[in-house]
């Protein structure tokens, strides 16, 4: 009987032959019937899609039927895989079918459906060109390939922001480093936010700078303070006659002729150029992007400045300075945005101001 014979060895007899066809038959008829009921759990809802891929395998298994048949079997199981969010095993079906049978159509439709979903839009592409060359008036691959070419086009100018954002924050640092100056850990986030400086394109620093009235921890930003200019003539502007009054300051103390600017000095880590180029890209497209490029890994941030007793040291800024120069003093570490803290010689807090019995908060 066929059943005994050996691996590889020819059917010799009549009865041989007969048994190795009866067997052939049954095993496309089981086949069949599992194509069949794999087609049933499909249409009863996702909670039978596992049953439907295991029947869809074992037909598979069977090797009983033809290329185009095989094919159609690979086909579906990379319909339920596509619907259970089985990309990977999707593509690989989708592959297999398009192997055993260049025309089935829908196995390219799944194949481009899977590459979609796993962000692999020229592999995507590629099959949808080639599903509508077998099949040009196939309306639901000409809509996938559109999807395609939409997401492809989003994919490049998202990677367009990213390259820019990338380039903007590495031209900031170099011209940080070219100033000599050292950037720490921002304060006053919660004031801040993610205000950055900026670059102009004749390679000119344009700072936000934060203002706190220390007395009563109030804010001004000055948005746009050029490194080039001089404190007397933002102060001049931000403290004339036709701006408002600051409206907790009752008793005008704190009037142009008698603010001083003062910022904090030694105090903190000068951060590495690593460190820096991360906060600076914060808020862009290029915020998540881990590989900055090698001539960035410097990771090691510079040694603390500030004192061991603990005491703050408050520098009065000469206001015909420019903000350059104050910035590149070298007892000054900008707290990636500079800080200057305005007190008022009226004030009977300026006494302990000066004497060092205030601190910012931490």
């Amino acid at each position: 009987m066929a059943l005994w014979m050996e691996t590889g060895s020819e059917p010799k007899t009549e009865s041989e032959i007969a048994d190795l066809q009866a067997i052939s038959a049954l095993k496309e008829s089981a086949a069949l019937e599992l194509k069949e009921k794999g087609n049933e759990f499909v249409r009863k809802g996702k909670k039978h899609y596992p049953e439907a891929i295991d029947c869809y395998s074992r037909a598979i298994n069977q090797n009983a039927l033809n290329g185009p048949d095989t094919s159609v079997l690979f086909s579906n199981r990379a319909h339920v895989n596509l619907l259970l969010g089985n990309y990977r095993r999707a593509l690989s079906d989708s592959q297999d079918a398009i192997k055993l049978s260049p025309e089935n159509v829908k196995a390219y439709y799944r194949a481009a459906k899977a590459c979609l979903s796993l962000n692999l839009l020229s592999e995507a592409k590629s099959y949808c060109e080639s599903g509508i060359e077998k099949d040009p008036s196939n309306e639901e691959l000409k809509k996938l390939a559109k999807q395609v070419d939409l997401k492809k086009l989003e994919q490049e100018q998202r990677e367009a922001q990213v390259s820019k954002a990338l380039v903007e924050a590495k031209d900031l640092v170099s011209a940080i480093e070219d100033r000599r100056l050292k950037l720490g850990r921002a304060m006053y986030r919660e004031l801040i936010g993610l205000r950055k400086p900026v670059l102009d394109k004749n390679g000119i620093l344009h700072w936000p700078v934060l203002l706190l009235y220390a007395e009563v921890m109030s804010s001004d930003f000055i948005e746009d303070f050029c490194e080039t200019d001089m404190f007397s003539a933002h102060l001049d502007i931000m403290f004339s006659e036709s701006c408002p009054l600051l409206p907790w300051d009752k008793e005008n103390h704190y009037a142009r002729e008698v603010i001083e600017l003062y910022y904090e000095a030694g105090s903190g880590v000068s951060l590495s150029k690593t460190k820096i180029l991360h906060y600076l890209l914060e808020g862009t497209a290029a915020a998540n992007v881990e590989n900055i490029g090698e001539e960035e890994k410097d990771a090691a941030d510079g040694s603390p400045y500030g004192n061991s007793t603990g005491s703050f040291k408050w520098v009065k800024v000469n206001e015909k300075r420019t903000l350059h120069d104050v910035l590149k003093e070298q007892n000054f570490i900008v707290p990636m945005i500079p800080v200057f803290y305005v007190v008022s010689k009226r004030s009977s807090f300026y006494k302990d101001f000066r004497a060092g019995k205030w601190a910012p908060p931490v």
